[in-house]
């Protein structure tokens, strides 16, 4: 294990490097460049409120900060784990050529992510603050679901960049499979009537929507949901675990099917 650390510690410059890779690749093409990472989540969390505040009578001032809370909780989710799932196949090149730790591959494309995802935040203060949704000192709370959603896609995007060398329909897969992630994440409508229902245990046993009802408690000022702390906490620990060993198991063979 100590072995392994030094290693990546060794390539830790070529991890930053990765990172501010991607941030460029990002937005290289984007004449508002990163600051295209506060406008479009304010810019969608308009257009949900319109449509679903209108279709499900949530007119009160703390809907649209609701819907932003959860979006972009789920926006990172699913953009790191999208990067990862790609990542070691948009580096083939570079894995060809030199050796390089491959878990830096998805590693960094969570991180960049996860810096993006800590800029867009601003909005999320910003639209608070001018809607009246003041913060309380459980805002600062909100670090526990943070770092819990970043274990979480350190799992999945281990697990996701090795099935994605294997099977390259897994891209295709997973955009439909965060689909229905997202629809059970309850980004644009509140979960209470769904949560007593036949179908309420979906929602609860969904490791996202633990942790985006936790980072919402946190913005609105509420306690957070024990129950659902510590089963987002137990996936994500047993996710990121499993997909060491998958990832650690199969990396050498990366190069076979590049």
């Amino acid at each position: 294990m100590n072995a392994k650390l030094d290693e990546y510690r060794k390539y830790s410059n070529l991890f930053v490097e990765l990172v501010r890779k991607g941030i460029k690749l990002k937005y290289r093409r984007s004449y508002l460049g990163i600051i295209w990472s506060m406008i479009e989540p304010l810019l969608t969390m308009i257009v949900l409120t319109i449509v679903f505040g209108t279709l499900l009578g949530h007119t009160g001032k703390e809907f649209p900060v609701y819907i932003l809370a959860g979006r972009l909780i789920y926006t990172l989710f699913s953009q790191s784990s999208t990067a990862a799932l790609k990542s070691i196949r948009a580096n083939q090149g570079m894995i060809k050529k030199v050796y390089v730790p491959k878990a830096l591959y998805p590693l960094s494309a969570i991180t960049f992510n996860y810096i993006l995802f800590l800029i867009s935040l601003v909005v999320l203060l910003f639209v608070s603050l001018v809607l009246g949704v003041y913060p309380t000192w459980r805002v600062l709370l909100a670090v526990i679901p943070l770092f819990i959603l970043f274990i979480l896609s350190v799992g999945a995007g281990l697990i996701l960049s090795t099935v994605g060398v294997f099977f390259r329909d897994m891209e295709y897969l997973w955009n439909v499979l965060l689909m229905l992630v997202m629809y059970t994440c309850a980004i644009f409508y509140y979960p209470e009537k769904i949560l007593g229902s036949d179908v309420g245990w979906i929602l609860k046993y969904n490791p996202l929507f633990c942790i985006i009802s936790n980072f919402r408690s946190c913005v609105f000022g509420n306690s957070m949901d024990m129950w659902m702390l510590g089963y987002s906490s137990v996936f994500a620990i047993v996710s990121v675990i499993l997909g060491i060993i998958v990832f650690d198991k199969n990396q050498d063979k990366f190069i076979l099917y590049i």
